[in-house]
């Protein structure tokens, strides 16, 4: 008589067990391949040494200008030109050496000036590789403006840290974003309507109305899960839109509630001098406060 091996059904539970080590097993070998491309570009870095390249723009009898400053994945800076020199800009531009020089353009006419400067990393929209994000901060530029000119400001990085001290300086617009770095902005004195966005995919933003602001002036600060914060001085008028998916917002008392997320001083509504601030994160912290 034929002898048959009994049939010894394979438990759910182990089944389960198999694929959980299956998949937990992919997902260790992803990340020790995410793990050790970052580890290697940490070492010798995405495109090798750093180099710099001096940036000095002449004036030319510009007045007003547009500048747009797009500085790859490093770090950015833009302040105030000192000594008087007769110069639109000046300043420093880091590149990596095994990529292009940045890109530099300037149109004049009629006392107008645009001016625009590009990396050679900024990276193209969708998704990215996380080792091509390895030069982020990696360098940095510094931007050096004319006070003299009124101007007109765009300011991005992929992904580094963006700083604008604009004090002494004369500015209409200004736009900072950056893909997950830090934006610091400290506004100029007396400005008159004013319109700022700041907006960084993770990092803080924090914005430093200055004293002097007249005529309505607008400020919309974002980050997607970083803290967000704004300065303004007691004496101008302010509405506040403030929300935060999942952290705290906490609101200068000196202004009044008028419904879920939106505060206001007294006398906003019939003031002459007044600022709109816009302020959302998704999961830090939203603070308006006074000085």
């Amino acid at each position: 008589m034929a002898v048959h091996p009994p049939n010894i059904p394979i438990r759910k539970d182990k089944e389960k067990d198999m694929r959980s080590l299956i998949g937990g097993s992919g997902r260790v070998a992803v990340a020790i391949l995410l793990l050790g491309a970052l580890a290697g570009c940490g070492a010798s870095g995405a495109g090798g040494h750093v180099l710099s390249e001096d940036l000095s723009e002449p004036l030319n009898g510009a007045t007003a200008a547009k500048v747009d400053i797009h500085c790859g994945p490093g770090h950015l800076t833009v302040d105030r030109l000192a000594g008087g020199e007769q110069l639109l800009a000046r300043g420093t531009l880091q590149y990596l050496e095994n990529q292009p020089l940045p890109t530099r353009t300037v149109d004049a006419s009629g006392g107008q000036a645009t001016l625009t400067l590009k990396g050679s990393g900024s990276a193209s929209s969708g998704f990215r590789w996380p080792w091509l994000a390895c030069a982020g901060g990696a360098f940095e530029w510094q931007v050096h403006l004319n006070p003299k000119v009124q101007y007109d400001i765009t300011a991005h990085s992929d992904g580094g840290n963006v700083r604008l001290d604009l004090g002494g300086m004369a500015v209409s617009r200004l736009t900072a974003d950056t893909g997950g770095g830090n934006i610091d902005v400290a506004l100029p004195e007396n400005a008159a309507n004013l319109g700022v966005t700041a907006r960084t995919g993770g990092g803080n933003v924090t914005v430093e109305v200055a004293s002097g602001t007249t005529g309505n002036n607008t400020i919309d600060a974002s980050s997607g899960a970083g803290n967000v914060a704004v300065r303004v001085p007691g004496d101008i008028a302010v509405r506040v839109h403030a929300t935060s998916g999942a952290g705290k917002v906490s609101v200068d008392p000196r202004f009044n509630r008028t419904d879920a997320s939106t505060y206001q001083s007294p006398d906003y509504d019939g003031a002459a001098n007044k600022v709109e601030i816009t302020l959302h994160s998704g999961a830090g912290n939203v603070t308006v406060n006074s000085r």
